[in-house]
């Protein structure tokens, strides 16, 4: 057995630069399908993080300008929404589970404690807000049914709002101005929206109606479905542009009008567009492995070749057919299970420094690929270079040594 590994040894250094340009091929091979499932996972990751924050089950509606003329209307009327949308809403769309209006504090959002002062999103809601948003409360409570019938000047504060105006003092029962309306903190909120939806203030719309001198006016509305698929998401959505085009007198075609969107829509799209990434990536991952695989097959076939007078001489000495095809193979499998291994350390190790390097990136987020899958296509190479090589290691076996001998 030992002769035999000298054997292969032997063969493969003797031709140093083809032995490791076939090497680099298989390892190739491997680093690329790697490097291209972690990309994709990475960006994947990215993906669903962004909408981590959001409901799926949900239905946003934002105003527009109309662009097709109806009833007598002219192109360009821009729709605007009020509190009796809502209730329209909650009563003929079904089934609403979570509603909020949203109405954005613009202008008099500069808010003070004290000494200090800065400009914060303030965002006026109902309370079923609370689970539009994924927010989850730290320390308090969220807004209520009576904060919005008592018209109360209550407020909810972001987790970085809390930080820069109290330090590490406690908020609750603190009062702050936003513009020059007095708010009382009932609560703080975290977000995994990031950084930038931990510094939004949430008070009720009902006050800031008043407050702010909005009348009846909502920027936007957001309700939630329960239980449901991207099609009956998609009907909701269709159904809700129908009901505001029928109220605020636009065509129900016109969908700039009235801007209803779904976010499980938007996540079914990419999920799609990631089934396509991942066909592509395998595509081009088992092409480069095949390009490998074919060259183990024709150094091979070289190494036969040049070793044509050596294999007839050991069968003229009595070696079996199986002892000249089992060191070819061995040596095929050598190749490839070492390039094979060399490719998937080098792509997991990459994959590794690009997630230290950009640990916060907006493109790329924990970029790891199965390991499982990794080692499957690994063993699926090194299974596919053994009979690369075998087809060459019974060419030789069927040698017979006086041809050998004479065409060598």
């Amino acid at each position: 057995m030992l002769d035999r590994w000298q054997e292969i040894f032997e063969g493969l250094s003797r031709h140093k630069l083809r032995t490791s340009l076939t090497a680099l091929s298989v390892a190739w091979g491997i680093f690329m399908l790697v490097v291209l499932l972690g990309a994709g996972s990475g960006l994947q990751n990215q993906i669903e993080h962004d909408f981590r924050d959001d409901a799926l089950n949900s239905i946003w509606v934002r105003p527009g300008k109309t662009t097709v003329a109806h009833e007598g209307y002219r192109v360009g009327r821009r729709i605007t929404y009020d509190n009796d949308d809502l209730t329209a809403i909650t009563s003929q769309i079904d089934p609403v589970e979570h509603i909020t209006g949203r109405v954005y504090v613009r202008g008099t959002a500069v808010v003070r404690y004290r000494d200090r002062t800065s400009n914060f999103s303030t965002r006026a809601v109902h309370p079923g807000h609370l689970h539009l948003e994924n927010t989850s409360i730290t320390a308090g409570r969220f807004l209520n049914e009576l904060d919005l019938q008592q018209r109360r000047k209550v407020t909810v504060i972001g987790r970085k709002v809390a930080d820069y105006l109290f330090g590490r003092a406690d908020p609750l029962g603190e009062r702050i101005a936003i513009g020059e309306v007095q708010f009382l903190v009932v609560g703080v909120f975290d977000d995994n929206g990031g950084e930038s939806e931990q510094r939004v203030i949430y008070v009720p719309i009902t006050t800031a109606q008043v407050a702010y001198g909005r009348g009846e006016a909502v920027d936007q509305i957001m309700f939630t479905l329960g239980e449901t698929t991207a099609e009956a998401a998609l009907q909701t959505a269709e159904q809700t542009r129908h009901l505001l085009a029928a109220r605020k007198h636009f065509s129900p075609a016109d969908v700039q009008a009235a801007r209803v969107s779904t976010p499980i829509e938007e996540v079914n799209r990419i999920r799609g567009m990631f089934t396509a990434i991942r066909i592509f990536v395998w595509v081009v991952g088992i092409g480069t492995i095949i390009a490998g695989i074919v060259g183990v097959s024709n150094i091979m076939m070289i190494a036969v070749r040049e070793r044509t007078k050596e294999i007839g001489v050991r069968k003229a000495l009595g070696a079996t057919p199986w002892s000249i095809v089992s060191t070819i193979v061995q040596e095929a499998l050598l190749l490839t299970g070492l390039a094979g291994y060399a490719g998937l350390l080098a792509g997991v190790g990459f994959l590794e420094l690009v997630e230290r390097t950009l640990p916060d990136n907006e493109y790329l987020r924990d970029p790891q690929v199965d390991l499982g899958i990794a080692l499957t296509a690994t063993i699926v190479l090194v299974l596919s270079g053994v009979l690369a090589g075998l087809f060459p290691a019974i060419r030789a076996a069927r040698v017979q040594p006086v041809v050998a001998l004479r065409d060598a």
